[in-house]
């Protein structure tokens, strides 16, 4: 039974990676590539040993991806120990919404502090250098981490299910807007409109450019979905908004 549950997580998880980079590398990469060559943030294309690469890191993180909720969520005897809830009603519609930003900032504040310490000297060959080997990236790169890394990167789903009450629909619309984002934030274009980093909203916002000067030069903008950590902690690069005005005037 589990074995069949198993396969049924990874299709999922791995389903909607393939979907959501698949479709961003159809329409920039082979579809529009030579309309939008000129707004690209960095003009190079990866090689396609490159998208090879990527690919297979990413297959191995789905499959470490699926362990978790086999583990915490279909294994009734640990299951039983978590905050997950079954029926909806249980906490309310209210709730049930409220649930999303409370996740997001979560995951933010997890993935930054997480990423940082990868970053340290003594683990970041360990656990990240193989995320950046993408110095350009893909939608691909989405999920191209380190065994160890995606490990790492799956404690948030652990930490949301012995903290907050989380019922199985947060999960899937959750980490449905999570690949989404991870997918536009290694694009290679930016998808926000011009001056869109100075606005009110916007210059807390975490952006394609942000996280693409990050795989380009190993330094600063560590955030996620926000800058607010980054802008916080003073590891946002003084270079951000220039190269976002440059990226945009292309």
């Amino acid at each position: 039974m589990l074995p069949e549950k198993y396969i049924k997580i990874i299709t999922l998880v791995g389903g909607r990676y393939f979907i959501t980079a698949g479709i961003a590398f159809v329409i920039f990469y082979l579809l529009l590539n030579k309309v939008l060559a000129n707004k690209k943030i960095q003009q190079r294309y990866p090689k396609t040993s490159d998208y090879v690469r990527e690919i297979g890191y990413s297959i191995l993180t789905i499959m470490i991806f699926g362990f978790v909720p086999l583990i915490f969520i279909q294994t009734e005897s640990i299951s039983k120990y978590t905050t997950l809830y079954k029926n909806i009603n249980e906490m309310g519609w209210l709730y049930f919404w409220s649930a999303f930003p409370i996740m997001i900032i979560m995951h933010d504040t997890y993935f930054y502090w997480m990423h940082r310490l990868m970053h340290h000297k003594k683990l970041f060959n360990l656990f990240h250098l193989v995320h950046h080997q993408s110095t350009n990236p893909s939608p691909w790169t989405a999920y191209a981490f380190h065994p160890l890394e995606a490990i790492i990167e799956a404690g948030i789903l652990i930490l949301f299910l012995f903290t907050i009450p989380i019922h199985k629909l947060h999960f899937f619309i959750f980490f449905m807007f999570m690949i989404i984002y991870n997918v536009y934030g290694h694009i290679g274009w930016e998808l926000y409109p011009k001056n869109f980093n100075k606005t009110r909203v916007g210059k807390w916002v975490n952006t394609s450019v942000a996280h693409n000067q990050h795989h380009q030069y190993f330094k600063g903008n560590y955030s996620l979905y926000f800058l607010f950590w980054d802008r916080v902690m003073g590891t946002l690069r003084e270079d951000y908004d220039t190269q976002y005005e440059k990226v945009k005037s292309q």
